[in-house]
């Protein structure tokens, strides 16, 4: 009886998830456009193994990208370059947030980028600053400038002594 309610739960959460992941494949490739990868695709990659039980289900997920029209799709971590990954870390980040009051920290999310694609990443955490808080190092002015309070976080070191100040920016 144990194993038949188990199953039944398992095949109802892979059911959920395999409508869940469409939907979020669906928001994250509508972010990606402004982020200029409006060439990259991204989908949610569910392997689903019956003899595979455990408390999470029989699902396996995992998110794959392609960069590049006509590449094949990959793993996120393995295909994406350090900019790119920033840029899709964003987008999810974007696309998940559901709740107020969270906290999220950003560290150079603009990595490799400059220009109109730092201002479409400065808007889109302005946007997440609203439900929450965004704790973000940047060296973008694009980003910077979205801001509702600076600070400038400086490191002296003093012989084997590595002293890290932060000030509040008028």
């Amino acid at each position: 009886a144990a194993e038949a309610d188990y199953a039944a739960a398992a095949g109802a959460l892979s059911k959920q998830r395999s409508k869940a992941a469409a939907a979020l494949a669906e928001a994250v490739i509508a972010e990606l456009a402004p982020l200029k990868m409006d060439k990259a695709r991204f989908q949610v990659r569910i392997e689903t193994d019956e003899t595979r039980a455990g408390p999470q289900g029989w699902d396996k997920v995992a998110f794959e990208v392609a960069t590049n029209p006509g590449a094949p799709f990959g793993p996120l971590d393995k295909i994406a370059s350090g900019g790119e990954l920033s840029r899709f870390a964003l987008a999810l980040k974007v696309c998940l947030v559901g709740e107020a009051g969270k906290v999220m920290v950003f560290d150079e999310v603009d990595q490799g980028v400059g220009g109109a694609v730092a201002d479409a990443v400065g808007q889109r955490l302005a946007r997440l600053a609203q439900t929450g808080q965004a704790l973000v190092v940047t060296h973008a002015p694009q980003v910077a400038a979205r801001a509702s309070m600076h600070f400038r976080i400086a490191k002296d070191q003093a012989g084997d002594t590595v002293r890290t100040t932060v000030r509040e920016l008028g």
